[in-house]
């Protein structure tokens, strides 16, 4: 495993970063023991970087698989608090849920930013500076599928890390191309940012073409990982394989996808609103989604108040 330096973190992370939105209740909703044993795989077989979200509701199975393990893991975690007090609840509920006094990455989660996102979210980027003053927290970023919003990051000295998203198709990106994006990215590494990447497989849209689409990811100039998400102990050994540049043989998956329960859904466009790549629409009053361009983030089961879209 290749292990490399985050930006001007001093922080040293693997170039694999577990990625744990899947395994939980935003996705494929796995019990905490069975989230806590992929985990501990990863970290076992040489990941040392965990990026995760309040929103996620996966602090248990990380607090579980980092204490058994006991050697240092970079967390990165993210919250959408907009104001100071909110950011603080945010910052404390992971400490006490992780069982940490230290978090080493703190993200503003923004995945629909503007260029704005800074002043629009002042409070909440005011609290995470002073988290990092007191050694709460080890490093701001900004967690975004936007091109302004990494440009941006990158020219505000106060911004540590920046988690975007690319992916070979340049599936998912919000007000740009694939190549605008990658521009961005160049700004943020020549600016000393940390960067890691998400969504590299496009929620699952890429797999097919899993080694091309991870030979780019891991291509793109100065980016420190790229975090896949795993949600099978097979998962996790097929990554650590390829990874560590051996031949990862046949891909053994376990199948995503979200649907609506029409007989629940009460078509309210909430969900549409949500979606940062346009993959719902409404259907005689209902929400459809388009698994090929879905990016499994999980955003639209946040909002939608009904509870009607599941994973399968």
């Amino acid at each position: 495993m290749e292990y490399r330096q985050l930006g001007n973190t001093g922080m040293k992370v693997s170039e694999l970063c577990f990625g744990a939105l899947p395994m939980g209740p935003r996705q494929k909703n796995l019990d905490v023991d069975t989230c806590t044993g992929i985990i501990k795989r990863a970290l076992e077989g040489g990941v040392n970087f965990i990026d995760t979200a309040q929103v996620y509701e996966t602090y248990e199975p990380i607090r579980r698989a980092i204490h058994a393990y006991g050697g240092e893991v970079i967390i990165a975690t993210k919250s959408s608090a907009a104001t100071y007090d909110d950011m603080e609840r945010a910052i404390q509920e992971a400490r006490e849920k992780l069982q940490l006094d230290y978090i080493h990455i703190f993200h503003l989660h923004a995945a629909r930013a503007t260029e704005r996102i800074f002043e629009e979210r002042a409070g909440a980027l005011r609290c995470l500076l002073d988290a990092r003053e007191k050694g709460l927290i080890g490093a701001v970023g900004i967690s975004t599928h936007g091109v302004a919003a990494v440009r941006k990051a990158a020219s505000e000295k106060e911004i540590d890390v920046i988690f975007p998203l690319v992916n070979i198709k340049g599936m998912g990106i919000i007000d740009g191309s694939r190549e605008d994006m990658l521009a961005a990215i160049s700004e943020a590494v020549a600016a000393g940012k940390g960067v890691y990447l998400m969504k590299a497989l496009a929620g699952g849209n890429l797999l097919d073409n899993y080694q091309e689409a991870m030979a780019f990811a891991r291509r793109v100039p100065g980016i420190a990982a790229v975090a896949v998400g795993m949600v099978s102990e097979a998962e996790v050994d097929y990554n650590l394989r390829y990874f560590n540049g051996e031949d990862p043989g046949t891909i053994q998956t376990t199948a995503k996808e979200f649907t609506v329960v029409e007989t629940v859904c009460i078509g309210d466009g909430a969900c549409l609103k949500a979606c940062t790549n346009d993959a719902i629409t409404m259907v005689n009053g209902k929400a459809r989604i388009n698994r090929a361009k879905c990016l499994l983030c999980g955003y639209c089961t946040e909002v939608c108040p009904q509870f009607a879209i599941r994973m399968i």
